[in-house]
């Protein structure tokens, strides 16, 4: 059976131009009309998965009208790479380069994650890009993330400090609730979970007040652009605070909590932009692959974010794409907070949907899952199949205990939309290796530090 399932997938995968190649953006053509392309990435340290989401992105933006790419990331964060592509007023920023910057993004662990060379090219790219098109056609970049607890709080209380200095105040002082906690955001959980704390009310109450205000605030600044950015600011907040608590109470809940919010944010960018607007997701193939798929959602009952977007938005409306590799070299540590290190990836297990791309022995391919698209025959063996293996590394890569801290059951068929293959992959290309001391715990990105 796996010798005929090898056989069907070689048949029907498309083998892939060089990632520069302008023909590798057109391979993905068949893309164009979704409102939502999710693009999952099989580790956070592995070049080919960033170049290659890279050169989707600008194909899909730069043909077929793709206006918001949003990333597994903080929003303060992802919001001074927006100012800086979309040429927005306020604080600008770059990845690397040479220019000075008033804010310097994606400088907690794991910093390799976005402070890459693929990553700065992109940002170039869109910058290029926005410069020359009106206003209202330059496509954003946005984070959806809720690690940034500290730097929304400040960024919601600067933004009333400019628009209603007594509400800054309030602010403050309902935010106050959370102070003691913001060098380790993770104690604050502990803390509400023995009763010494909860700010609960205090930061959703601060939410409402400032929703309330709408409407006089959006008059104010930029069209309602700095408004909509405190509002998603206060979101953070707000959730945060429930993440932290739920942290203590089960895995399972929190890594829903995170991928909720992660959803929630995506619809409200929905909402702020006009109607047509379309947008690219950048995640791991964990929170984007439909977890009712795996064993995440069968048996440990959790959701992520490409569960949701077909659930609110229609399977027909989304599109889900993933990444994945046999072996090859992958950036990444062996504990929280520890330096970046270059690892050698093991090769596949034999159990796994990875050894199936790799005994095709084609180095790269793409392969359509989509019924419709995919051959029927291939979709039925895929359908018989018990569920296989799937390899997912994050920021961690424990290859000595690879089976347990890495692989899980997917069907992968229903799991995704479109399978990228490369069969030997290198690291992703860092701006720095040695990573910052943070407050933040394994547990908070469980799994696998994804």
């Amino acid at each position: 059976m796996a010798a005929q399932l090898t056989q069907l997938v070689q048949a029907a995968a498309k083998p892939l131009p060089e990632i520069r190649d302008p023909l590798f953006g057109q391979m993905f053509d068949s893309f164009r009309n979704y409102r939502v392309v999710l693009l999952g990435d099989g580790s956070h340290g592995t070049s080919e998965f960033y170049s290659a989401r890279a050169e989707i992105t600008k194909h899909l933006v730069d043909h077929h009208g793709f206006n918001m790419v949003a990333l597994e990331a903080d929003w303060p964060d992802a919001e001074a790479i927006d100012r800086y592509v979309r040429l927005r007023p306020g604080p600008k920023a770059r990845i690397g380069g040479k220019a000075k910057s008033t804010v310097e993004p994606f400088k907690r662990f794991p910093t390799w994650m976005w402070r890459n060379r693929e990553m700065q090219d992109l940002v170039e790219w869109m910058r290029d890009r926005n410069a020359k098109v009106p206003l209202e056609e330059r496509t954003g970049f946005y984070g959806l993330d809720l690690y940034s607890m500290g730097t929304s709080i400040r960024s919601v209380t600067e933004y009333l400090d400019r628009v209603d200095p007594e509400l800054g105040k309030s602010a403050r002082k309902r935010y106050g609730c959370l102070q003691p906690w913001m060098e380790d955001p993770a104690s604050y959980g502990l803390a509400a979970l023995q009763g010494m704390e909860n700010c609960e009310s205090k930061v959703v109450q601060m939410l409402k007040e400032l929703l309330q205000y709408r409407l006089d605030y959006t008059a104010s600044e930029h069209d309602g652009e700095e408004f909509h950015s405190a509002e998603q600011n206060a979101h953070v907040v707000r959730d945060a605070e429930k993440y932290y608590k739920a942290m203590y109470y089960s895995s399972a809940s929190s890594w829903t909590q995170r991928d909720t919010h992660m959803f929630d944010t995506l619809d409200r960018l929905f909402q702020f932009h006009h109607p047509n607007s379309k947008a690219i997701v950048w995640a791991h193939n964990s929170h984007v692959g439909d977890a009712r798929y795996t064993s995440m959602g069968q048996r440990r009952k959790e959701v992520n974010i490409g569960q949701l977007c077909r659930e609110r938005y229609g399977r027909e409306n989304v599109a889900i794409i993933g990444c994945g590799t046999h072996t090859g070299t992958v950036a990444a540590a062996h504990e929280w907070d520890e330096d970046m290190e270059v690892m050698n990836v093991n090769p596949s297990r034999q159990d796994s949907w990875e050894y199936v791309a790799h005994s095709t022995g084609i180095p790269s391919f793409v392969l359509d899952l989509r019924p419709g698209y995919a051959d029927a025959e291939l979709r039925k063996a895929f359908a018989d199949e018990p569920p296989r293996l799937e390899r997912f590394i994050g920021v961690i890569y424990r290859p000595d205990t690879e089976r347990i801290s890495h692989y899980s059951q997917a069907y992968l068929h229903n799991q995704l939309d479109a399978y990228v293959w490369f069969d030997r992959s290198s690291a992703v290309n860092p701006l720095e290796r040695v990573q910052p001391r943070t407050a933040l715990g394994h547990e908070e990105t469980y799994p696998f530090g994804l």
